[in-house]
């Protein structure tokens, strides 16, 4: 398997080919996903209920995503990796691109932020995921 880039995801959509995502939290396990052949890795922020025992993912910071997309960075090579924002990392367009550039250099290729249309503008590329 090569290297996964959105590029191979937005031909696979185009070709109505599936292609698979799984959550993934450490090294160990970013290498048994690869080996399995997945195409990308979230790392979710929901590790602060799986790994960190919280009643939510609330409290999980950009440091703990760091963290962990830096841990998964180092256990796979091919599959895209995809970092979660944190409730609260992106209060202002500033704070947005300031923490996706932290989870960027832990190793993100993709930074999911959820409910921020604030910050969003129409694309050519809005349909890549959806649908």
């Amino acid at each position: 398997m090569s290297k996964v880039n959105i590029l191979k995801l937005l031909t696979k959509k185009q070709q109505q080919e599936k292609f698979a995502v799984v959550t993934c939290y450490d090294a160990s396990f970013a290498r048994l996903v690869e080996k399995a052949g997945i195409d990308a890795i979230l790392v979710g922020d929901s590790l602060g209920m799986v790994l960190q025992g919280r009643d939510s993912t609330l409290p999980v910071t950009i440091d703990d995503m760091a963290y962990h997309t830096r841990c998964v960075a180092r256990g796979c090579q091919q599959p895209l990796i995809i970092s979660d924002m944190p409730f609260g990392s992106y209060n202002s367009p500033q704070q947005c691109a300031d923490n996706a550039a932290t989870l960027m250099r832990a190793g993100a290729h993709m930074v999911k932020i959820e409910g921020c249309l604030l910050y969003t503008s129409p694309s050519p590329r809005d349909g890549l995921l959806s649908r």
